[in-house]
């Protein structure tokens, strides 16, 4: 965790200066507003909904809020889903278009330029949106990547990489540096 309270943990997604900036709450105040509400007995997804409906806070934040309380009330660990489920994340923001960001994971000889990895198998890509593969990991298993745009303004495009189905905390702490790294590599490509 990036930050601790009086001892207790914090969310590692987003610091309680930005949160409290984006959302006019720091994560102490989400927490109570949380815990009042009931929300260790409910669903993720009941959760973030509650968050964006009743607080009107954005998705991204949203979930970012529902992932940091359900880390801190300890309904996941940092790096597994609700359901138990291990995966890892990187994102970065790339000045390229987003049909020349899904064309750098769905074509494997541009592929091949940043992400020489073997075992990378395209299950389904749009174009200009979103890309989902299965990939061979370093752990003997087949985990799935998914990889979701959004444009931001003009030619740049917000990348994330979404890594699930990994073995452990071990898996994604690896994987986490992985995609940093890898998008690092991809990042300097599409912007040469």
């Amino acid at each position: 965790m990036s930050e601790s309270t009086a001892g207790k943990r914090i969310t590692e997604k987003v610091s309680d200066g930005a949160l409290r900036a984006a959302t006019g709450r720091g994560w102490a105040d989400w927490f109570t507003a949380l815990d009042d509400w009931g929300a260790a007995a409910r669903s993720h997804t009941e959760i973030a909904r509650h968050v964006r409906e009743a607080h009107g806070v954005g998705g991204w934040y949203a979930q970012s809020i529902t992932v940091g309380y359900e880390q801190q009330r300890g309904l996941r660990a940092a790096g597994q889903s609700r359901d138990g489920e291990w995966q890892a994340s990187a994102s970065t923001t790339v000045n390229t278009s987003a049909a020349r960001v899904i064309e750098a994971f769905a074509d494997p000889g541009i592929r091949r330029d940043w992400l020489p990895e073997e075992g990378f198998t395209l299950r389904t890509h749009r174009p200009a949106r979103s890309v989902t593969a299965d990939f061979e990991d370093a752990f003997g298993g087949v985990s799935r990547i998914e990889v979701r745009l959004t444009a931001v303004t003009g030619q740049k495009t917000r990348l994330g990489v979404g890594h699930s189905r990994l073995p452990g905390v071990e898996a994604v702490a690896t994987y986490k540096e992985f995609w940093r790294e890898r998008l690092g590599v991809l990042k300097a490509l599409l912007e040469s």
